[in-house]
């Protein structure tokens, strides 16, 4: 088995597949209200396509798996697909990532087909405040699925809230509590330059360090997660020093302290573009290998060359810094 390792010598073990552009909210920092242009049902991969990619990256290393969207549990036929995606030789770690507004009725039967864990995206635990973020008024249904998550026996159950300085960061402390009576996994991320409406701005960006600031001081000292499983995927794991919690807590920093230097990840787009990095707009098409009759051979040079082709880091804090011409939505969160 070849190892797929990039330019870097990072090893790359982590594939994250975006299987629709569709989305059942309209969150403000991902689409403008009226939504966004989708894309023609054709050219979004068919399932069948990205079980034969997820096959060939598997046996070339890749062991991760996350389906994003978009939201991916609108998408019909998903949890079939998830089945055939978890008996892939060499896939070990198979996850999702949602908005949680239909996760009650998918949290088990997601459980029976292979899935692993999930990630919830919340940003608000307030009714008015999250209806004004996503759009949409679906607290309760969230909040559901997320019970119902750790019912199923989904582990672990991470709840992801981007924090924005002047909107929701008078409730990270109130998340983070979370982890004292629930076995949730809440991760705290900085605010990054994906913006429908008003354009990011940097001065809306709250570092972990704050963040952890405003928890210790409120709610006493955390400490760091130890062991191996510490130091995977880009959060700095903590729970809390009194050892009261269930859970644990995390930080993820993109912005004030990126962790370029171990990425491990490759994403696949709902339309078959392999990108090097979330904020590059340099993308490997593996569409057109699929449905032009191209053998395995070419589907897997065109992954290593993705990965060859993968930056040292992004520049966010620099100048040179451009937006990706894509939405979230559109490259799967």
């Amino acid at each position: 088995m070849k190892t797929l390792v990039d330019g870097y010598k990072r090893k790359i073990d982590y594939l994250r597949v975006s299987i629709t552009d569709r989305c059942n909210l309209r969150c403000v920092y991902c689409m403008p209200p009226e939504g966004i242009e989708l894309m023609e049902s054709k050219n979004i991969l068919r399932y069948e396509e990205i079980l034969r990619i997820a096959g060939i990256a598997a046996k070339n290393g890749v062991t991760k798996i996350r389906l994003t969207g978009g939201e991916p549990l609108v998408r019909k036929g998903l949890l079939d697909f998830i089945r055939k995606l978890s008996e892939v030789p060499g896939v070990e770690d198979l996850s999702l990532t949602t908005n949680g507004v239909l996760l009650k009725g998918f949290a088990k039967p997601l459980k029976d087909a292979g899935l692993k864990r999930i990630n919830v995206s919340l940003d608000s635990l307030k009714r008015e405040r999250f209806a004004k973020m996503t759009r949409g008024d679906d607290l309760d249904r969230v909040q559901g699925g997320l019970e119902e998550s750790l019912k199923a026996g989904l582990n672990p159950v991470k709840i992801n809230m981007v924090v924005i300085k002047g909107f929701n960061e008078d409730e990270v402390l109130d998340f983070a509590l979370l982890s004292k009576t629930k076995p949730y996994h809440v991760r705290f991320i900085e605010y990054m330059p994906f913006d429908a409406e008003a354009g990011w701005q940097k001065d809306k960006c709250l570092s972990v360090n704050t963040m952890r600031e405003i928890i210790e001081a409120h709610a006493g000292p955390l400490e760091p997660v130890r062991g191996a499983a510490a130091g995977a995927g880009p959060a700095i794991r903590y729970r809390f020093k009194d050892g009261d919690a269930i859970g644990e807590v995390g930080f993820i920093s993109p912005v004030s302290e990126h962790f370029c230097g171990s990425c491990n990840r490759l994403r696949l787009t709902a339309d078959g573009k392999l990108r090097t990095c979330l904020f590059s707009d340099n993308e490997i098409d593996l569409r057109t290998a699929l449905r032009d009759g191209s053998g395995d051979g070419i589907i897997e040079k065109l992954i290593f060359r993705a990965a060859a082709e993968k930056p040292e880091r992004h520049h966010i804090n620099e100048n040179v810094f451009k937006k990706c011409s894509r939405t979230m939505s559109l490259i799967g969160g």
